[in-house]
């Protein structure tokens, strides 16, 4: 029996936890409907609509949701299972959701020079997923996987400590990537900016701030594809799910996930850049999976 902000569901009660996580597996055939339906609401296929939400308010308050869920749960579960000290395993993987979040969910927002808005059904999308998923894993962190050191030399054997590490290391390129490729898009959007700005001076006025301005990117990984960030994204969780272990259910729900529903997204793209700059220069770019997709 749990208790909290919602009787034995937030945190839920292991029986409500192993409810979740059977429907949750079942999240990719939800995200499948992206390859017949052509529509989102949100980046650049965003449209006028009255139920838009302005981008900046929609990003934070769709993506801050996941890791404070996770920090509620594990700050409130681990006593009512009567567990009085968690792992470090556990409070090291805790803080790892924790920075991607930090960045993703309250830094990306405020650092972009300019966010479309989006559609008030892909931020309810959004915050679903991310109050679920966030207390799937925090309840896993909790104290429904390895809660003891025990547990997690058996979770991670029979190298655990060398697993452990790689999925950290692994879980850093991706983020550090991620970060990167985000920085160029964001570069681009700051020269077109600066122009603007500069035509405007020559010119005795002021410039209005860019709402939406594309170029093909060039540095890193977008040498050889159009959506590096989703990958590198991947590969984060990715090493997280490596580092928690191959049975880590929430984990692996979360890769997969991330993946089904971001794979469509980054194939239309791809036809977007397509009929914006030309087939020629955009064809021998893959979408999001170098050699694959």
């Amino acid at each position: 029996m749990t208790t909290g902000l919602v009787d034995n569901w937030y945190p839920p009660s292991k029986e409500n936890y192993d409810f979740v996580i059977s429907l949750w597996k079942w999240y990719p055939a939800f995200c499948s409907l992206q390859w017949v339906l052509s529509w989102h609401g949100m980046g650049k296929t965003s449209v006028d609509s009255r139920l838009n939400i302005p981008g900046r308010i929609g990003w934070l308050t769709m993506e801050v949701p996941g890791f404070l869920s996770l920090l509620y749960t594990m700050t409130t579960l681990p006593a009512q299972l009567g567990i009085d000290s968690l792992p470090w395993q556990n409070k090291v993987l805790g803080g790892l959701f924790v920075i991607h979040y930090t960045y993703r969910a309250v830094l990306f927002p405020l650092m972009q020079p300019s966010i479309s808005p989006m559609h008030v059904v892909i931020w309810g999308s959004a915050f679903t997923f991310q109050v679920i998923n966030g207390s799937l894993i925090g309840a896993y962190l909790s104290g429904y996987g390895p809660s003891t050191p025990a547990q997690w030399d058996a979770q991670l054997a029979p190298f655990s400590t060398a697993q452990f590490v790689a999925g950290i290391a692994l879980f850093y390129i991706g983020l550090v990537g991620n970060y990167y490729h985000d920085e160029e898009l964001r570069e681009i959007r700051r020269r077109e900016q600066a122009r603007q700005d500069r035509i405007a001076r020559e010119k005795g006025g002021s410039a209005k701030r860019i709402e939406k301005h594309y170029e093909i990117p060039q540095a890193g990984f977008f040498k050889i594809m159009l959506f590096p960030h989703y990958f590198m994204e991947w590969i984060e969780w990715l090493g997280f799910w490596v580092a928690a272990g191959w049975s880590c259910t929430p984990a692996r729900c979360f890769l997969v996930n991330e993946v089904s529903a971001m794979l469509p997204r980054a194939v239309r793209g791809k036809q977007w850049y397509v009929e914006k700059f030309g087939k020629e220069k955009i064809e021998k770019k893959w979408a999001a999976i170098p050699g694959v997709w």
